[in-house]
């Protein structure tokens, strides 16, 4: 019986996860449509900050050597 409700466990968290999954996909989705402009900047402010990240991280290995 250990086994069976294992199993019962890790399909509840797949489907969980899975759900997860789709509800944010639907909410990147509906933030696109409903405010592109917002959604533009937002996506250009997380890639500005991980070019810095980039170019810091390549700063320190090249500080390195």
């Amino acid at each position: 019986m250990k086994a069976a409700k294992s199993t019962w466990t890790g399909l509840v968290a797949v489907n969980l996860k899975k759900l997860l999954v789709w509800a944010g996909v639907a909410l990147v989705l509906f933030f696109l449509v409903s405010a592109p402009t917002q959604a533009a900047g937002l996506v250009h402010n997380v890639l500005g900050t991980l070019r810095g990240g980039a170019e810091a991280l390549i700063s320190f290995v090249q500080n390195l050597f």
